[in-house]
């Protein structure tokens, strides 16, 4: 994973260096506001009151509203995959819907943040006891975006999640405090 993430670095870099040695072929192309996707790959840390704590890979996938160059609306659906060991184990994917907010700081490169409502389902498995929990959460996030084109960008980002795994078969039900630490690296493509 860190090779993988180390690669994806290196190519962010030269696509950045690519675009900023063509700087006349750059033209603002009305890419302010409108629609957009993306996609994310990354890294995810699982922390918690509860033997759930692990490393795990992260996909996520996103579609958002551009109101203009500094408010968005945002959507996405989240695969945090499988964490835990052999005596406890847990899936979880979820679904986001949250406010971004862009600073552009340079003609290629912008700044933002962003936080909303998480919508998640775990399935786990404790010592043989299984079960699915669904729930929500809040989460919050920042990252940096570099413009291949002005439609076209390369992000990097860390987001937390806030959940609570409730294990209703397990310890009388009891909830257990548990955030998901997500650093990824991803695109984006505005229409």
């Amino acid at each position: 994973m860190k090779n993988t993430i180390i690669t994806l670095a290196g190519l962010i870099s030269l696509a950045s260096f690519s675009t900023f040695s063509h700087a006349d072929d750059f033209k603002k192309d009305g890419a302010e506001n409108g629609v957009y996707v993306g996609a994310n790959y990354g890294y995810l840390k699982v922390d918690g009151e509860d033997d759930f704590d692990d490393d795990n890979d992260v996909l996520q996938g996103l579609v958002g509203y551009r109101f203009n160059n500094y408010l968005a609306l945002e959507g996405s659906y989240i695969d945090f995959g499988h964490y835990g060991n052999n005596l406890s184990s847990a899936k979880t994917d979820g679904y986001t819907a949250g406010l971004k907010v862009t600073l552009p700081i340079a003609d290629r490169v912008e700044l933002y943040a962003k936080g909303g409502q998480l919508w998640y389902s775990t399935d786990y498995d404790v010592v043989g006891f299984s079960g699915n929990k669904d729930d929500e959460g809040v989460f919050a996030g920042a990252g940096v975006a570099f413009k291949v084109t002005e439609r076209f960008l390369i992000n990097a980002e860390y987001n937390w999640y806030d959940a609570e795994i409730n294990l209703d078969n397990v310890s009388n039900g009891s909830d257990t405090e548990t955030d998901f630490k997500q650093a990824s690296i991803g695109v984006e493509y505005r229409f």
